[in-house]
């Protein structure tokens, strides 16, 4: 297996040296170079031409955002190291890009490192929407990657979503389809919070797009056309969510 050039940048020595011994446990991972500040990285990091890079976000200077800001195109895989509060996690989750929480779990460096040998360049339209989210406060988009490029889509556009193993399908009101390689759990957490209520454990449905419901056989049709059951366990959320049901 060839080595996965790698760098870390990040303003505090502890987490560089913490992150340096957690590296050493995968071969494949050959540090090449470590920063501690954002400007002198961003200096040397066309000369490196590293495949993997560490990224600390809240950095003085230059955080990580401004740093990746000024490469373009970005040519080498990014994971995000940061000690930031659950919304700005699902943030970057929605954005689609890599993150790791401080302090890092094995688990989930386990994940990082399996997907490092894969080119998957962050694109700029990430990382303006992750920032764009967490200037908001709220998600608005959902990042679907494809082969050359992220498409986004309005959360609001959404009619519902149904649970396929651990991938998702997503309806729009228009009738377009994405799939998503999320599981409804992930969806939940942040549709839930805007107007959308999971009916069922395969379906997530957007309450806006609810067109008629079948009382004596527990189905919902939606403005799509699309008919989704409502499980019996569920059917009392629903009804407290439209009180004329």
């Amino acid at each position: 297996m060839d080595s996965i050039k790698t760098i870390l940048i990040d303003d505090e020595t502890d987490s560089i040296e913490m992150m340096k011994m957690l590296l050493a446990n995968y071969p494949q991972i050959e540090i090449i170079k470590t920063f501690t500040s954002s400007v002198k990285a961003l200096q040397q990091l066309g000369t490196l031409a590293p495949d993997l890079v560490f990224l600390d976000i809240e950095m003085p200077q230059m955080n990580g955002f401004e740093l990746l800001e000024r490469i373009n195109p970005i040519r080498f895989n990014v994971v995000f190291a940061t000690a930031y509060n659950e919304f700005a996690l699902k943030a970057f989750r929605f954005s689609a890009m890599d993150y790791l929480v401080k302090p890092v779990n094995k688990e989930e460096l386990d994940d990082v490192i399996d997907k490092a040998g894969k080119k998957q360049y962050l694109h700029s339209a990430q990382l303006q929407q992750a920032k764009q989210q967490l200037k908001q406060g709220h998600i608005s988009k959902l990042a679907i990657p494809g082969l050359h490029q992220v498409t986004f889509i309005d959360i609001k556009d959404i009619a519902y979503a149904e649970a396929s193993g651990n991938y998702t399908h997503i309806v729009l009101a228009d009738k377009q389809k994405h799939l998503v390689t999320r599981k409804l759990k992930e969806l939940q957490e942040v549709l839930e919070e805007q107007h959308f209520l999971r009916i069922h454990r395969q379906y997530i449905i957007n309450l806006n797009m609810v067109k008629a419901f079948n009382r004596n056989e527990n189905l919902l049709t939606l403005s799509t056309g699309d008919t989704v059951p409502v499980s019996r366990s569920q059917r009392d959320r629903l009804i407290e969510s439209y009180g004329w049901l």
